[in-house]
């Protein structure tokens, strides 16, 4: 009998898979801001630029040691 559902370290794997290219996404989304507002380096996109590059570098690490992360455990939103 040959069962082609995919194993539990096989669904982790996915899952690091994922949180790291939205980790990559998320600080490419920070650089983008602070590149678009070189010039204007007020408080507003300085500083959300540091909250969506921070949750992405903690994606990326929590990937790396194939832990949860802070976006995972956020859950739906409404």
């Amino acid at each position: 009998m040959s069962d082609n559902a995919p194993g539990p370290s096989d669904q982790g794997t996915r899952e690091r898979v994922a949180a790291a290219l939205i980790g990559a996404l998320f600080v490419g989304i920070a650089l983008a801001i602070l590149v678009s507002f070189v010039h204007d380096l007020s408080a507003g996109p300085v500083l959300a630029a540091v909250v969506i590059g921070g949750l992405g570098i903690e994606a990326l690490l929590s990937a790396a040691r194939n832990r949860r992360c802070l976006l995972s455990r956020i859950g739906p939103l409404p």
